[in-house]
């Protein structure tokens, strides 16, 4: 997973997460206070929303069912 950083529509810059800790609390805040500080700049000349996406880079194929939660062979 990765915590991407975009500036209007720019990407700014994307950081590896561990699965594991992502409901953790703190764990993204984390991230997200050290990417406002570092580009603090960049993000006070420009006039664009900052946003912030977890994505999973490579998600993995989902397995289809028959309704009743059974997997189809």
């Amino acid at each position: 997973m990765q915590l991407m950083m975009y500036l209007g529509n720019d990407l700014i810059e994307a950081v590896p997460l561990s699965h594991e800790n992502i409901r953790r609390p703190g764990y993204l805040g984390s991230f997200k206070r050290t990417l406002k500080l570092k580009y603090n700049e960049l993000i006070s000349q420009c006039q664009q929303p900052l946003e912030f996406l977890v994505v999973e880079p490579n998600p993995q194929p989902q397995q289809k069912t028959n309704g009743t939660g059974s997997e189809l062979k």
